[in-house]
């Protein structure tokens, strides 16, 4: 082979490595056996551990929060002891798997989004492909448009911003 012919190969072989390795890091798949909140879930998998999965994309209402309530029970209809794949990069600082839920081929993360039941979480958007920023994001703009969920409040308070408040009463001295 002549040199010019070498790295066309290389490259068409550097090209298919890139192409076969998936977006995602890593897979985790099993049976949903808690539903925590409208964003985090436990997933047992094949060897018996439990995996906590926060939703990555996604930030739900707090428990306490209007929609928190109707947010768990709209994820728990949609997983609770179904078993599913969960794509996933990263843990977080917690431990959770950071990940994208996938049951029936269905990206449940962005089911929450379409139900109104949780916000698309921008603030951590650059760990999304760019296909998914752009779905995420535009589901929430229809949501908020049609009003379902809890875009039929005047004025929703996102779960960061009540944290950030829950976290300032706690500090008060």
């Amino acid at each position: 082979m002549f040199p010019k012919n070498r790295a066309r190969v290389f490259l068409a072989l550097w090209i298919g490595v890139l192409t076969a390795v998936p977006a995602w890091g890593h897979s985790l798949s099993g049976r949903v056996v808690k539903v925590l909140d409208g964003d985090t879930i436990v997933v047992l998998d094949a060897v018996l551990n439990e995996n906590k999965v926060r939703l990555l994309g996604i930030d739900a209402p707090e428990k306490k929060q209007a929609f928190g309530s109707a947010s768990k029970t709209s994820l728990s209809e949609l997983v609770f002891g179904k078993e599913v794949r969960v794509e996933y990069k990263k843990r977080d600082r917690y431990g959770r798997i950071l990940g994208k839920v996938i049951y029936q081929g269905k990206d449940i993360n962005l089911e929450q989004i379409r139900s109104g039941l949780a916000w698309h979480y921008k603030q951590y958007q650059r760990e999304q492909a760019f296909e998914e920023r752009q779905s995420y994001a535009t589901a929430e703009d229809k949501a908020r448009e049609l009003k379902i969920g809890l875009w039929q409040q005047p004025t929703p308070i996102p779960p960061w911003a009540s944290r950030h408040t829950k976290h300032k009463e706690i500090a008060r001295p």
